[in-house]
């Protein structure tokens, strides 16, 4: 039997949306929501909340959560990358359980309106495919990259440069690209061992564009809000 573990990543000191993680969002702390969501999965081993936050961490306790260390703050700050944190929580939890975790779910705060059985549904697509180094949450791109420029001194170029006029290519042939949501991403044990979060053969778990709210700015946070409260 595989052993799961669960992170929910809230770090300190947004620049958006002061405090995101423990404002509250409907009737509670944003956070509070995705730790009911974690511990509503039976398939979950151990579920912990991965914060630099001494203030976050009581909040995240009074709802439920689980916060067996803080996280560095050298790994805390603006331009710290997801693996550091998933890594650190791994290696802590294993020697605080003295268990050995096959899976890791990462379900951020910030993404409160996913659909029901989302963790049981990409629990099974990965532990069906024995290949599979990760899964991810992504919904059909609304914008194509193919029509993304990026500058070049004072003019602008194509982003896409291996293709021949790629943003002159007729929407109907354009090839299906995704956007990662924040809703899930399950990785092996294996992948974060490698140096990765994702590895090279990532199964989508692709999402309707109206499900899916990733809440990066105020207007993120009243749309999340109104549809939360139809739900």
């Amino acid at each position: 039997m595989e052993n799961i573990l669960c992170v929910i990543p809230a770090r300190s000191g947004s620049k958006e949306i002061k405090d995101k993680n423990i404002k509250i969002f409907v009737d509670r702390p944003l956070i509070a929501h995705t730790i009911e969501y974690a511990k509503s999965c039976k398939l979950i081993t151990k579920t912990v909340i991965s914060t630099d936050s001494r203030r976050y961490a009581a909040i995240a306790k009074k709802y439920g959560g689980e916060v067996p260390f803080l996280r560095p703050k050298d790994i805390s700050q603006d331009i710290s990358q997801d693996y550091d944190f998933i890594y650190h929580a791994l290696i802590n939890c294993e020697k605080l359980y003295d268990l050995k975790f096959h899976i890791i779910i990462l379900l951020r705060p910030t993404s409160p309106l996913r659909p029901s059985n989302l963790i049981e549904k990409g629990l099974e697509m990965i532990q069906n495919d024995s290949n599979a180094s990760s899964l991810k949450a992504v919904s059909v791109s609304e914008q194509h990259p193919y029509r993304h420029w990026e500058p070049k001194g004072d003019y602008i170029q194509g982003y896409e440069k291996n293709i021949l006029e790629p943003y002159n290519i007729p929407r109907q042939k354009l090839p299906e690209t995704f956007y990662s949501a924040g809703d899930l991403e399950i990785i092996r044990r294996e992948t974060v061992m490698s140096g990765s979060v994702s590895g090279k053969k990532i199964i989508p778990l692709i999402l309707k564009n109206n499900e899916v709210v990733d809440i990066d700015s105020d207007e993120d946070w009243r749309i999340a809000e109104s549809k939360f409260k139809i739900q």
